[in-house]
């Protein structure tokens, strides 16, 4: 640990990581994280807020169609961001800090060659790309800018969300979310100015959203060069050493499966709502980023609790753990509920306030009112995955993700579509989400108890 570091807030950092009452704990580290991944709604919000001022249904729909550019963006770098972060919560666990330093470095070497892979290789097959995602004709040049100006800042929106998570496997929590906010306070400033002023429109969207990943990332490599945090990169620890490489990319790769999984399936929904025209395609895509809202909560909770998991691991307190996992299934189920209940009633406000279309308007709340149906079930399966990848048995998370999107989801997509039209396809996430959710606790504990066993045997 960096020796600038006070021995309190170190002492304090630990503290909450192995002694922390399991409630406490889950939302000491929970919510920092929360809020760091809401302001990551808001930066998609904030665009697609001026986006609609413009009155323009294609532009709008535009920015929903980029959307799972940035979705593999972060897929990626969670190859880094939840990799290494696993390994190095079960490094200080297991008191070997040498080890954690070494693995925070290969990740900021890790992070900067595949940014600059994303933009290379984005960059030359833009034009499929942007087919892929579902745009047509009309929509098809505004989805084009914008996603070209997402790929050429890939390294600041990919570091955004890796420092992000490296800071949190040490217990940083705040650092991270202040990352996000001053990211977020930029992109809020400079939407206007780009849109409107500059007369951009969605291509300003997309290049304020750039520049506030930017900020967001020079601010997180501040906290590591100026020694606000446990941990520090090392000139001398660079260079890629397979044992580490290898504990990251075990850990990673199942994650980012995940991740494309859930963007292949946004895709497939993208490309069944575009059969319904322009007006389906922005009024889901709105209730998209709203429920992206609940979605990050019972994430940044989940992901809250993946440092506490993989320390206790690493310390071999299992008694702890399954006491962490109760109390961050009943906090977030709690949470989620108070939410799906606030959409329900407001559902028709916080689509209007996003465009004035009545349209648009009606679709947007019949679709949030059938998503908001998944939030009591999706914490409860987010703390399992998030588990499993803390503990290095990333097969499992990787299994229940593949069982939830590939097995269930897209299948219930495609049948629910087929017999109820659009109001099955706004209906499917829900059923699936509670069958996977039994089927993920199932699994959970039963890996826990045997984990109890075999330590009393």
């Amino acid at each position: 640990m960096d020796p600038k570091c006070t021995s309190s807030s170190e002492d304090k950092r630990i503290f909450i990581l192995s002694k922390e009452t399991p409630a406490k704990a889950v939302l000491r580290m929970g919510l920092p994280v929360t809020m760091g991944m809401l302001f990551m709604v808001i930066y998609n919000l904030v665009d697609t807020y001026f986006i609609g001022m413009l009155h323009n249904d294609s532009q709008l729909a535009a920015t929903n169609l980029s959307y799972p550019v940035m979705m593999v963006m972060i897929a990626i770098s969670g190859i880094v961001g939840n990799g290494g972060a696993s390994y190095i919560a079960r490094c200080m666990g297991a008191q070997d800090e040498e080890k954690a330093r070494h693995t925070l470095t290969i990740g900021f070497e890790m992070i900067g060659l595949f940014g600059i892979l994303m933009t290379v290789l984005g960059l030359l097959f833009l034009r499929p790309i942007v087919t892929i995602l579902g745009a047509k004709e009309s929509t098809f040049g505004f989805t084009q800018q914008y996603v070209s100006v997402m790929l050429i800042g890939a390294v600041f929106t990919m570091g955004n969300y890796a420092f992000g998570q490296l800071l949190r496997s040490e217990g940083s929590t705040s650092y991270s979310m202040v990352g996000m906010l001053a990211g977020t306070i930029t992109n809020i400033f400079l939407d206007p100015v780009f849109i409107f002023v500059l007369d951009l429109g969605v291509l300003g969207a997309a290049i304020a959203t750039v520049i506030g990943n930017v900020v967001g990332t020079l601010l997180c490599l501040w906290y590591y060069w100026a020694g606000k945090t446990l941990l520090r990169p090392s000139v001398q620890l660079m260079g890629f050493d397979p044992e580490i490489i290898r504990e990251i990319l075990w850990v990673g790769i199942p994650h980012t499966l995940e991740q494309f999984f859930t963007t292949a399936a946004m895709i497939v929904n993208n490309n069944l709502a575009s059969g319904y025209g322009e007006a389906t395609v922005a009024a889901m895509g709105v209730s998209s980023k709203i429920m992206s809202f609940g979605n990050y909560v019972y994430q940044g909770l989940a992901a809250g609790c993946q440092p506490l998991m993989g320390y206790n691991y690493g310390a071999k307190n299992y008694s702890r753990m399954k006491a962490l996992v109760k109390a961050g299934i009943g906090v977030t189920t709690a949470v989620e509920c108070c939410i799906m209940v606030f959409f329900g009633i407001f559902a028709p406000v916080l689509i209007g306030a996003f465009s004035d279309s009545a349209e648009v308007i009606r679709l947007g709340s019949m679709t949030l009112r059938a998503s908001m149906l998944l939030l009591p079930f999706v914490g409860s399966t987010s703390i399992t995955r998030n588990t499993y990848n803390a503990i290095g048995k990333p097969i499992y998370a990787f299994s229940i993700t593949v069982v939830r999107q590939l097995v269930l989801y897209i299948p219930f997509l495609l049948l629910f579509h087929r017999f109820w039209g659009f109001r099955g396809l706004i209906h499917a996430q829900p059923v699936e989400e509670a069958i996977c959710m039994v089927l993920a606790l199932t699994l959970l504990f039963t890996t826990l108890n045997r984990f109890e066993r075999e330590k009393n045997h």
